[in-house]
């Protein structure tokens, strides 16, 4: 039983791809480079906090919690990720945003698409334009943020959810 179990984890990993650990892994590496070292912690969102931020970027927190990563480099730290979900047309797109240690955004990649429809929002050309960007950029879709024929749902939602993950930032960044 045993067997026929991992059998089928490691044909859905074929099949559907690395898990989302592994992606982050990825992401993360190819980012800031394969020689750093990252401790994650799950944050539960304070409440006040959480509604602060959702009214500023124009969406709502997936759930209560997020990922943060804290990524060090020769035991300093570099820079910090976040790792957050927002909605699709009808399932979660799961994302990844990193960050400088003064909140300014380096990289950001979706680590996993679950549509059938608007996966454009994945090429790293698309994913390129948010490079530079924090709290303070405008993210207009169609003006500071290109448009994707075809996945207008998905553009909106991931730009709007990088946004929110800019506001975020700053203020784990303060504390």
């Amino acid at each position: 039983m045993i067997k026929l179990i991992f059998l089928l984890i490691v044909f859905y990993v074929n099949i559907y791809g690395q898990s989302i650990k592994d992606a982050v892994d990825k992401s993360i590496f190819n980012c800031y480079g394969k020689d750093v070292n990252y401790i994650s912690d799950k944050i539960i969102l304070e409440k006040k906090l959480k509604r602060e931020i959702e009214i500023k970027s124009e969406q709502n927190f997936f759930s209560d919690e997020i990922y943060f990563y804290k990524i060090y480099s020769n035991n300093q730290i570099i820079g910090y990720s976040i790792l957050d979900n927002v909605y699709g047309k009808s399932m979660p797109i799961t994302f990844i945003v990193m960050f400088d240690i003064n909140g300014i955004i380096l990289c950001s990649e979706i680590i996993k698409y679950r549509e059938q429809y608007g996966g454009a929002v994945k090429n790293e050309n698309w994913l390129i334009q948010f490079k530079g960007k924090n709290c303070e950029s405008d993210f207009k879709v169609g003006k500071d943020v290109n448009t994707i024929s075809g996945a207008t749902i998905s553009v909106n939602s991931v730009t709007k959810g990088i946004k929110k993950l800019t506001f975020l930032i700053k203020e784990l960044i303060s504390k």
